[in-house]
């Protein structure tokens, strides 16, 4: 079960990832794929080319494109939609891991208290 919740929260992992960096400066898909490596996400082109395609439709990252080294290279980089939506994802994570690593539950909430408390 630990797999399946692991793969399940993974795509929104490196969403938010490739967000952070494409709102620092523009990137594009194989600096991309070195960077999620060096945080242990193993990530091809095969997936992360579709998942910036993605984001790029839902406005959350503009394109453009430069030849370099004869190659056409498409650059990413974070729009104002995607910067708040990056903001609202920090405020959701920085709440969870509060509650999850720290064990500060919200005094109320949709759910109640923890155990029925």
């Amino acid at each position: 079960m630990g797999e399946v919740l692991t793969r399940m929260f993974f795509g929104g992992f490196v969403r938010m990832h490739v967000l952070y960096h494409a709102a620092q400066t523009p990137i594009f898909g194989a600096e991309m794929i070195e960077e999620l490596r060096r945080h242990d996400y193993d990530i091809g082109p095969g997936t992360l080319y579709p998942m910036l395609h993605q984001l790029h439709q839902a406005g959350l990252l503009s394109c453009s494109s430069d030849v370099v080294r004869g190659k056409r290279r498409k650059y990413y980089r974070a729009t104002p939609e995607g910067i708040a939506a990056l903001d609202e994802a920090e405020r959701k994570l920085r709440e969870l891991v509060a509650e999850v690593l720290h064990d500060r539950v919200p005094e109320e909430g949709p759910y109640g208290r923890r155990g029925g408390e």
